[in-house]
């Protein structure tokens, strides 16, 4: 899975990615500052399963703090869009091609208005910023389906292939598939020349869903526009500026503090004047709106607007352990409705290979075609 982080010039976009990642990011207060994409591992968190379970956990591909599991997510910070990008203004036609097998997207978005969709300092309607940007990759898509209709229509008709199927093989690379084609068909709405920009707007919603993070909540301007943006889709309110440093001063030990929180504590005693008044800052933050909202974009983008759910696959249910005694070593993320079989393929193409079947935690026997849920614990079983 990739997560796209995007947005406008001087929105806050390299220090939100520095936020969720820690990775090394130029942050500057200029239009532009990202050339190239910046990449790095987010986590999203969800209660482990130790704690229901409770048993200590070892983990491997994650990590548990607190009985909270930390699932890493790679995360993409791509060049800021000006208007005009998809004819290529701006580093438009790199952040379109950036943006291309991103499964979902954190709009970041300067909610306090004092910059433009240029990045330059204004006095700025932040609720016109989301219709630039859903505009401009709905434009991208819809340009590419163009490019292509009269060739997928002639083919349909002539060789009696599914247009969803044709449609599928020329927008597969932007990470489009024939099940998000159909739920924009199923919807009502039909594939036609005259309607190419609404079709493709539609499925931008389903293959490429967005999340408002509206940043820099701690200008009071920010916060009065907060109500007119919720009329957009899911809007988080955000400090990444915030989140960083609270990062930042749990990485020197001088915090202890876990992402998504609403509160942290003060473990050094050699925080100098500077840092106390940022920190008492930042306190306020959390006290107003519950958290720094930066976590809170990144899980609710992949948990609730993605449907994605976790699993813990064992090798030794009884003991929930792998081969080596590590006790709920590894957490998935994989998509709602995934079956045991496609889990088995995930893991590794020699179980799915030889795969038998499954059991859950009462070493009931599960089939191929097991729906799993959130927070199962599987043993698969296959022929060794």
């Amino acid at each position: 899975m990739l997560i796209g982080i995007v947005g406008c010039p001087n929105s806050g976009k390299s220090t939100m990615f520095k936020a969720l990642t820690l990775a090394d990011a130029e942050i500057a207060d200029y239009p532009f500052t990202t050339i190239k994409p910046n990449e790095g591992i987010g986590y999203v968190t969800t209660p482990c399963a130790c704690r229901r379970l409770n048993v200590k956990c070892n983990p491997k591909n994650s990590q548990c703090i607190g009985g909270i599991r930390h699932i890493p997510v790679k995360i993409l910070d791509v060049a800021g869009l000006v208007p005009g990008a998809h004819e290529g203004k701006g580093l438009g036609n790199q952040f379109l091609d950036d943006l291309r097998q991103a499964s979902g997207l954190i709009h970041v978005l300067d909610a306090s208005g004092r910059t433009n969709p240029e990045g330059k300092p204004d006095h700025w309607d932040p609720e016109k910023t989301i219709d630039i940007l859903e505009d401009e990759i709905d434009e991208w898509i819809a340009g590419i389906i163009k490019r292509s209709f009269k060739k997928i229509e002639t083919l349909s008709r002539t060789q009696r292939k599914p247009m969803e199927k044709l449609l599928a093989q020329q927008l597969s690379g932007l990470g489009i598939c024939e099940e998000h084609i159909k739920r924009v068909i199923n919807s009502g709405i039909t594939l036609s020349e005259e309607n190419i920009k609404t079709f493709a707007t539609e499925l931008r919603k389903v293959s490429k869903p967005i999340i408002i993070a509206a940043n820099k909540i701690d200008l009071p301007e920010a916060e009065k526009n907060l109500e007119k943006l919720r009329k957009h889709g899911e809007v988080v309110p955000c400090c990444a500026e915030a989140e960083l440093a609270l990062k930042e001063a749990a990485r020197h030990d001088l915090i202890k503090y876990i992402p998504g929180d609403s509160k942290f504590e003060i473990i050094s005693d050699e925080l100098n004047e500077k840092q106390k008044r940022a920190l008492e800052f930042i306190k306020n933050i959390l006290e107003r709106f519950g958290s720094t909202g930066v976590q809170q974009c990144l899980n609710k983008l992949v948990f609730d607007m993605l449907s994605y759910i976790v699993v813990y696959p064992v090798a030794n249910i009884g003991k929930l352990s792998d081969n080596q005694g590590n006790i709920l070593p590894d957490a998935y993320l994989v998509p709602k409705g995934t079956t045991l079989k496609e889990l088995a393929s995930m893991i590794h193409t020699d179980i799915a290979e030889s795969f038998i079947g499954g059991l859950d935690l009462n070493r009931k026997k599960l089939g191929a075609d097991y729906e799993l849920k959130d927070g199962d614990v599987i043993e698969i079983l296959f022929k060794k």
